[in-house]
């Protein structure tokens, strides 16, 4: 028998300043925020700043411009895009993911990768580790060495579910080729800082749940163990096709500037999710989804 967990402290709602956010985010921010009233656990606004070449003073004023339309609330991190950039932009927490990276390193848990995208698309796989490329190599990734271990996830239901790296996340990338940290890397380090212990996250992003629980074992680091996870559906453009940042007419930015209001917002992702009913605010849909 399952049951859903009792004590949780704190999640994150974990926007990357790439785009305009959209719909799909707020399905998941909404969500979010639902299970952790219902817990009674702190709400983190954790922004993923890292990609510099994506990241854009517009879509981090975004961010915050959203979330206070839609009323959508969080209880600990910046509170504008000024507070951000002084106090909580991933810069300033680079010591700690390098940290990682050298601990990986050190205990010949990485390899280096100078393939490039049009050598991985057209062979699949990387095969650089059998290379033994130094890892100080100019613009060449680091690789986690995964192996074929059990790995357990906390399910939010209350069961425990084993499974495997999927082939797609083998060998996933820890540092990119400008130096900078990977998404996957960044995201343990900060929700181990900041004490998070219920994720959600669309159920496209299970293999990164996998990656990021494998990576944490590596690393030593078994209170990332004890985390909740919370995959939901996605919000889809057409069959099969989920929405992204570049579909533009379904950007909270763009509804606004059509006049739309609100509960016309939250009516369109009752609409996308054919929902029984009809949610007005992020209260209601969370209702719809939850119940």
């Amino acid at each position: 028998m399952t049951s859903t967990p009792t004590h949780l402290n704190k999640t994150r709602i974990a926007p990357t300043p790439s785009g305009f956010l959209h719909v799909g985010n707020i399905l998941s921010f909404a969500i979010t925020a639902a299970l952790a009233r219902k817990h009674g656990a702190k709400i983190l606004l954790r922004i993923d700043d890292l990609d510099r070449a994506r990241v854009t003073p517009e879509y981090l004023t975004d961010i915050f411009d959203t979330l206070q339309f839609l009323e959508i609330p969080w209880d600990e991190g910046p509170r504008d895009a000024d507070d951000f950039e002084v106090n909580f932009s991933q810069l300033q927490r680079m010591h700690l993911y390098n940290d990682a990276l050298e601990q990986l390193a050190a205990g010949g848990f990485v390899f280096a990768c100078t393939c490039s995208r049009r050598e991985l698309n057209e062979v699949g796989l990387c095969a650089c580790f059998d290379k033994h490329i130094p890892l100080n190599t100019p613009e060449a990734s680091w690789r986690l060495l995964t192996n074929c271990t059990v790995l357990e996830v906390k399910d939010y239901n209350g069961a425990t579910i084993k499974a495997q790296l999927p082939a797609e996340m083998e060998n996933f990338i820890v540092r990119k080729k400008d130096g900078f940290p990977a998404y996957q890397l960044t995201s343990v380090i900060d929700d181990l800082f900041y004490g998070i212990d219920l994720i959600v996250r669309g159920d496209d992003l299970w293999p990164s749940t996998l990656a990021q629980i494998e990576l944490a074992v590596v690393l030593g680091k078994p209170t990332f163990n004890n985390t909740v996870f919370y995959h939901h559906p996605l919000l889809l453009e057409a069959p099969g096709k989920k929405l992204s940042k570049s579909a533009g007419s379904t950007s909270v930015r763009y509804l606004r500037q059509e006049g739309r209001s609100v509960a016309e917002v939250f009516e369109l992702i009752s609409d996308l999710l054919a929902l029984s009913g009809r949610a007005i605010n992020w209260q209601q849909l969370a209702g719809l989804i939850l119940s």
